[in-house]
């Protein structure tokens, strides 16, 4: 998974969503039933179509969440729609295919392979002959040696936002031949196929000056399926045009043009027909689903109206005529009989425009997928309670992941499994379920932690002057603080997934907290520790007998330690698409208050909610999402390493937003990312994902939704899952032709 925030690559590329990512060029071992990876929980939903079914030409409008401020990648302001531009326009010796796996691509690269180990490790790229850029040169060492040098982190004049990976490299040279690049690297590097993807040419990496100014507006040089025909700021668009020189595929748009639109805009934009292609909440994505479905034969209207009621038929004047004539004739005076055919009239004007929108959104057909990122709580162990590694378990194990992942997923029809890795997601070469490091959903064992770390139920409140409970947010803080509420869909990547109460769309709010598995938990933690039949706030003898299970959905007595309340601030963004982020919370908070754990939620604004709260570590708990890396040792690294001082005394915490790590994850990490044995660093990185587990600085919730919005004759565009797009094979269906979708989810479907 709009995307607001940084991934993992800085970022990465976006997310998001945002949001994506590649891999590598040896075929992986096919999965069986007992590899941990498994398979992905769902497809790609693009309308795939053979290029021979599609037409040549026309014009595709995307909607975007921003006009970007770079088209530099590699630089910290670049976003989801740098990342986008980037795969259209630039070479990438690898990308994403269905199954979130890297491999090679054929239009850049004939071959690439490790040729040394010992005493360095060597790689060779083999470029692909009629590889050239859009002004006639051919793509060759001199642009794999300048983006090096750049990236290399020897030279503080390039503004990079990283170096992971080419900070490895010793030298990149020509080899054999002007197509053969040979790369020697002074440490081993098990990534080296996440490096020069994307590549720009020298004239972008040769020199500071134009690394850092010269791709921000403006792409003279590209060699992809697609070059920059300009960058519009004031109409909110970036225009990208058929490339001549291209010498793979033909595209089969003329253009492209990739449309800044507000995500609370973008239904008004597809039924103004000036979208062909966005990304929606779950709200639009029901509208949309509602007038792609079954319509009157003679009026073409659809035979269910907003909700599922029945549509509601035209409302013509002589219908209102006539109710004034029969209201006269029964004896109502003629001012109220206006009255009613007025207000009826009104609710005509209003079903009538309801059926011109619908009548709009018919042209379109809901794509659905997941994406790959996932959306996790977020626990600041910096200070406060939660620097307590007995507390972060204890919220950790009062969690029903499953029951959040349903609340999100269930609704859509997606499969709703909670994620169990930090590093991967199903499918993905590294995937594997390392959750039993922590433990299962555990009410009892989570108030026995909370009680060995010294939290004890109805424990005296002591409150001084200008004294606070334990985690409660700062008094300026207080007035942006209300009780959330349901809304629509949120999409944080690295800052913002989708943050709901609901946890995918509001899919409504009740936390089941009575579930079966919890009834002995519950039973066990109402015992009062003082063995009296007495209870704060009671009256003497109003209890039940001795062993009686609590009432499903009770909460324990609030937790205290040194005369504070155990009150944690849960912080939220408060704009229009984090609605979904907001019903999650609304959940976890439930859950929490059922292990005697209070929470003070605390709405901030979207553009200050990750620089100003999760960056800066203004928080105990947030909800927030990271992309999944094909590179999880080089990714995921600065996310979850271990925080060191830095040299003015500040805490260093690069990529790691719940400064929560340990030395033995730094050290798994550093072996996964120098053994060249793949199954041997995906071991590695599966050890390291159990102890992240453990720590419990974090907890892993669901795999974001992917809902997209196209016109169904749009073919190969879509919800892409974890695949790259390939843009040239993007186009509109010849008349008469269709584009196949998934008939069934690849796993078990939400309801088995």
């Amino acid at each position: 998974m709009s995307h607001v925030g940084v991934g993992p690559r800085a970022v990465m590329r976006a997310v998001a969503f945002l949001t994506t990512g590649v891999l590598a060029v040896p075929a992986l071992a096919g999965c069986t039933s007992e590899d941990p990876a498994g398979k992905p929980l769902a497809e790609q939903d693009v309308a795939a179509a053979a290029r021979a079914r599609i037409s040549d030409g026309g014009t595709l409008r995307w909607a975007v969440d921003s006009v970007p401020d770079t088209l530099n990648a590699f630089q910290s302001d670049a976003d989801a729609t740098t990342t986008r531009v980037a795969q259209a326009v630039l070479p990438s010796m690898y990308r994403m295919d269905e199954t979130g796996s890297p491999v090679r691509n054929p239009d850049y690269l004939e071959s690439a392979e490790v040729v040394d180990t010992e005493p360095k490790q060597v790689v060779v790229y083999k470029l692909n002959q009629q590889a050239v850029w859009s002004d006639g040169r051919e793509i060759g060492a001199a642009d794999f040696a300048a983006q090096w040098r750049a990236l290399s982190g020897k030279d503080s004049a390039y503004w990079t936002a990283r170096n992971a990976g080419y900070d490895r490299i010793e030298k990149v040279e020509r080899g054999a031949n002007d197509l053969e690049v040979k790369v020697t690297f002074s440490r081993p590097y098990a990534d080296w196929k996440a490096l020069f993807t994307p590549l720009y040419p020298k004239d972008v990496t040769g020199t500071p000056d134009a690394f850092n100014d010269g791709a921000r507006r403006a792409l003279k040089v590209s060699a992809g399926p697609f070059a920059v025909k300009k960058v519009d700021t004031k109409g909110d668009q970036v225009v990208l045009t058929g490339n001549p020189r291209w010498w793979g595929e033909p595209a089969k748009l003329d253009e492209i043009v990739l449309r800044a639109v507000p995500r609370d805009e973008r239904v008004s934009e597809l039924v103004a027909g000036k979208l062909d292609l966005a990304e929606i909440d779950p709200e639009t994505a029901d509208e949309v689903t509602l007038a792609a479905g079954p319509r009157d034969p003679a009026t073409g209207t659809p035979l269910m109206g907003p909700g599922g009621t029945p549509a509601a038929g035209p409302q013509g004047r002589s219908a209102a005529e006539a109710l004034r004539s029969w209201a006269i004739a029964n004896g109502s005076d003629e001012e109220a009989a206006e009255e009613e055919v007025l207000a009826r009239e009104e609710r005509g004007e209003a079903e009538a425009k309801a059926r011109r929108r619908q009548q709009a959104l018919s042209g379109f057909e809901l794509r659905k997928s997941l994406e790959p990122a996932y959306t996790q709580l977020a626990l600041n162990g910096a200070e406060g309670p939660l620097a307590d590694e007995r507390v972060r378990r204890a919220v950790a194990r009062a969690l029903d992941r499953e029951e959040l992942a349903e609340a999100v997923l269930k609704p859509l029809g997606l499969p709703a499994e909670p994620v169990g890795s930090h590093l991967a997601l199903s499918g993905q070469p590294a995937y594997a379920d390392g959750s039993g490091a922590l433990g299962e959903q555990n009410a009892k064992e989570a108030r026995a932690l909370l009680a060995d770390a010294g939290w004890v139920p109805g424990g005296p409140v002591k409150k001084k002057d200008g004294e606070e409970a334990a985690g409660a947010e700062k008094d300026e803080d207080k007035k942006d603080e209300e009780k959330s509420e349901g809304g629509d869909d949120g999409t944080y990547i690295v800052g913002e997934d989708d943050k709901n109460k609901d946890g995918k769309n509001d899919d409504g709010g009740n936390d089941d907290a009575g579930d079966a598995k919890d009834g002995a938990d519950r039973e066990s933690g109402e015992k009062h520790s003082s063995g009296k039949n007495t209870a704060q706030g009671g009256a003497p003898g109003a209890y039940a007998p001795k062993g009686t299970a609590a009432p499903a959905g009770a909460a324990a007595a609030p937790l205290a330690k040194d005369g504070k309340e155990l009150t944690l601030r849960f912080v939220l963004p408060s704009g229009p698409g984090s609605g979904t982020l907001r019903t999650v919370a609304d959940r976890i908070t439930d859950m929490l208050k059922e292990i005697g754990i209070g929470t003070r939620i605390t709405k901030v604004p979207d553009e200050s909610y990750f620089k100003d709260h999760i960056a800066a570590g203004e928080y105990d708990l947030a909800l927030y999402s990271w992309p999944a890396s094909a590179f999880p040792a080089t990714d995921a690294r600065p996310i979850y390493a271990k925080p060191v001082p830095a040299a003015d005394g500040s805490l260093n915490v690069a990529q790691n937003y719940t400064r929560v790590g340990t030395d033995q994850v730094d050290q798994l990490f550093d072996r996964a990312l120098a053994t060249l044995d793949q199954k041997e660093s995906r071991d590695l990185l599966r050890k390291a994902d159990s102890r992240i587990w453990a720590a419990a600085g974090s907890v892993p919730l669901y795999q974001r939704p992917q809902l997209t919005a196209a016109r169904k004759n749009l073919a190969n565009a879509g919800a892409f899952g974890f695949g790259t797009p390939v843009y040239e094979d993007m186009g509109f269906l010849k008349k008469g032709a269709q584009g196949s979708r998934p008939t069934a989810p690849a796993s078990p479907s939400p309801s088995s």
